[in-house]
């Protein structure tokens, strides 16, 4: 990722964290990764409390996983995420996250997400705050303007 990430997390690799051959299964890194967009999305506001009160929340529709390092008991973690593409609405976003230790990359996730009503179960654009904020953050290189997910997009404005 050649970019300034818009949020990262430490973690430190726990013993619960690994699976028979002492190395960290490969669930543990999707949960990394989800507990540092939940923290962009908390230090923008956008908190457990605040999804619930709008009833609203982020869906993910796809998760790759491309392994480099391994990682083992004890290992100090950073784990990082940008903005890899977005719609127009805001209805649809991608994220790049990078897992490393010592600087070196253990693992890169690309996550493609949508937002969804809690109540009506249908895709959704977000608030116009939370659209204001995923514009203005880090990006990489290589972002995309994504399709809306919605069958009727609003019309775009400026």
């Amino acid at each position: 990722m050649a970019h300034v990430p818009a949020h990262e997390e430490h973690f430190a690799v726990r013993w619960s964290d690994l699976d028979a051959n002492r190395h960290v299964r490969n669930t543990v890194f999707s949960e990394f990764a989800t507990h540092t967009r939940f923290r962009l999305l908390a230090s923008h506001g956008f908190d457990q409390a605040s999804f619930e009160r709008l009833r609203f929340g982020p869906v993910m529709l796809r998760e790759e996983i491309r392994y480099r390092r391994e990682l083992a008991f004890g290992d100090q973690v950073v784990v990082n995420v940008a903005i890899a593409g977005l719609s127009d609405d805001g209805s649809q976003w991608r994220v790049q996250q990078e897992v490393a230790r010592s600087g070196k990359q253990a693992a890169v996730l690309t996550i493609d997400g949508a937002w969804i009503h809690l109540d009506d179960r249908k895709l959704i654009p977000p608030p116009k705050g939370l659209l204001l904020i995923l514009r203005s953050l880090p990006r990489i290189d290589s972002f995309e303007v994504l399709r809306s997910m919605l069958r009727n997009p609003p019309a775009q404005t400026g």
